[in-house]
């Protein structure tokens, strides 16, 4: 029960609404998606062309669904150990979440495939494969660690970014996704200190969920701002 109270006070979890609102927009981890999803923007402004911006509409709603959704209600029904979010949501609306999630992702995701960029199958394939393969900690956990969270939500978001506008890739893109790896690896190495501390020592915790807020706020507003002035067309 701990682990649930500790959940619920988290700072990304709304005070408003009925419970079952405030555990489902928690469970979305809406920070941490949110980084994830702008890691894949960024990737897409390393197009050295055109930006096709239905296209980045098209890498945000992937992210969202896939990962945002259907990963961590994965998540919450494969934990080997005590469930993220405990039992509010059965298994079979937690199936539904997953299953809807991926429809939608991979209903996109093959659209652009198909007709414009034959590449981002292998990414797809290997999104697809970590979601399960770290949720469900497939071969005894040898997924479910930081080394393949930094690689499945950091990494591969740019290199899929960049492929959905180019449909190509090049050695300074890959080199250029160090950079989301490291900030992944740090956040979800600092979150999992987090959350052992904001059960046993709650008061200790803060300044590690300070640091925690100004890694996700802060590549959040980098990419918003990004974003804002590549639709504006300004440049440097």
């Amino acid at each position: 029960m701990k682990e649930h109270v500790s959940r619920l006070n988290e700072w990304y979890v709304p005070k408003f609404g009925p419970l079952k609102f405030r555990i489902f927009v928690g469970m979305l981890f809406l920070p941490y998606t949110g980084m994830c999803i702008s890691f894949s923007i960024i990737g897409s402004f390393l197009s050295p062309g055109t930006i096709y911006w239905d296209r980045i509409v098209a890498i945000i709603l992937i992210y969202f669904t896939a990962l945002g959704i259907s990963a961590h209600a994965a998540d919450n029904i494969g934990s080997k150990k005590n469930k993220p979010w405990g039992n509010y949501f059965s298994n079979l609306e937690l199936l539904i979440l997953l299953i809807s999630g991926l429809v939608i992702a991979y209903g996109i995701g093959i659209y652009y495939i198909i007709f414009f960029v034959p590449l981002l199958l292998p990414i797809a394939i290997l999104e697809g494969f970590f979601l399960f393969a770290y949720n469900y900690e497939f071969w005894n956990g040898f997924f479910h660690n930081n080394m393949w969270f930094a690689i499945s939500w950091g990494s591969l978001p740019l290199l899929a970014g960049y492929i959905i506008q180019t449909n190509s890739l090049s050695y300074t893109v890959l080199l250029i996704s160090a950079v989301p790896f490291l900030i992944s690896y740090t956040e979800i190495k600092l979150s999992r200190k987090y959350k052992v501390l904001k059960q046993t020592h709650p008061s200790e915790s803060k300044s590690m969920e300070l640091r925690l807020i100004i890694i996700s706020t802060s590549t959040i507003i980098f990419t918003v701002a990004f974003l804002i002035l590549r639709a504006l067309q300004i440049t440097f």
